[in-house]
């Protein structure tokens, strides 16, 4: 699998990552066994990607991750892992975001990943008033200098709030990068304001760019129907209106049948040989600002064919065009100016 800078960060990882909420929790009932073999069947087709969160399964997920890579097919130095923090805090206020807060989340996920430096610490899309405050980067700066954390980005909701971020950047007495050199956004045929002003901003400013929630909690499968019923304690049942947290999380903001009726009007221009899965992988990846893009998935099947998406041959302007025709009918009304 093809690899991509990720920003300034010196790495370059594999086009399409793993992420891991679905194996912490939110999503149904998962075994643990079935976590860790996610993990497993993701390393073992090529990826060198995972992302995570301090909050998925209250720290389920990092363990997870942290188990796979003690075993002795698995290198630590070959893998990198990003986690997230600030979730733990409260969602309507800033306040929580003191340096003593971010070190005690730190250093947990040191412990649950088994490691001394994370790879990259990524704020957990906090509040827009959290960008606003410099003390806050500057507390990330002093734990990077402290040997905890190797980078730090964002993982946002908005595009303004991914504008804002990649305002803190510069170079620290030491010559490392000091800023956020990363962000986390979701970005998909859904969801395609990003590839506006902010795609441009990041690549201009060398910013590594992840994609999350690429397939819209399932939509973008094309193997959900009206009638799919999810799990009393999946978000995808409990968060359609924002009910837990930003509705945007969930089906990337869109309602659930106009999703469905999206993907319908998108099934035609899905290539004879690949899934609808692949196809909007392969539409994200098409995207140069685009470092790495991270489904998650605890069927090792869809795994290994999310993976195989970066093989496939570009998309052609045509079959874009018809993309965004499908997004202007029915999705920019509902999510374009929201996020």
């Amino acid at each position: 699998m093809n690899r991509r800078r990720l920003g300034s960060t010196g790495s370059s990882v594999t086009e399409v990552g793993l992420g891991t909420w679905n194996i912490g929790g939110d999503w149904g009932d998962v075994s643990d066994d079935a976590g860790r073999e996610a993990v497993r069947t993701a390393l073992d087709a090529g990826v060198d990607f995972l992302d995570t969160a301090d909050v998925y399964g209250d720290g389920r997920s990092e363990r997870h991750i942290g188990s796979v890579l003690d075993e002795d097919d698995y290198d630590r130095e070959d893998v990198f892992v990003a986690t997230k923090a600030g979730r733990r805090l409260d969602p309507h206020t800033a306040d929580g975001y003191t340096a003593a807060n971010l070190e005690r989340f730190v250093d947990r996920s040191r412990e649950n990943l088994g490691v001394e430096t994370l790879d990259l610490l990524q704020l957990h899309c906090p509040p827009t008033e959290v960008y606003y405050r410099p003390e806050v980067f500057d507390a990330l700066d002093d734990l990077q200098a402290a040997g905890k954390l190797a980078h730090y980005g964002v993982s946002v909701e908005t595009v303004e709030q991914a504008l804002k971020a990649i305002e803190y950047d510069g170079t620290g007495a030491d010559d490392r990068p000091r800023g956020v050199e990363t962000v986390q956004i979701i970005f998909n045929p859904f969801r395609q304001r990003p590839a506006e002003l902010f795609f441009r901003e990041a690549k201009r400013r060398d910013v590594g760019v992840i994609v999350r929630v690429p397939l819209a909690s399932g939509l973008l499968t094309g193997a959900l129907s009206r009638d799919t019923e999810f799990a009393e304690n999946d978000h995808r049942n409990f968060n359609r209106e924002g009910e837990a947290f930003d509705r945007g999380e969930t089906f990337a903001g869109l309602p659930f049948e106009a999703g469905l009726d999206a993907v319908d009007d998108l099934r035609p221009q899905v290539p004879e040989a690949a899934t609808m899965a692949q196809f909007a992988l392969r539409w994200i990846l098409d995207h140069d600002a685009v470092t790495t893009v991270i489904p998650g998935s605890t069927s090792p099947e869809h795994i290994r064919q999310n993976v195989a998406a970066a093989d496939l041959p570009p998309l052609s302007n045509q079959t874009h065009g018809a993309v965004r025709d499908v997004y202007e009918q029915h999705v920019a009304d509902s999510v374009h100016h929201r996020w």
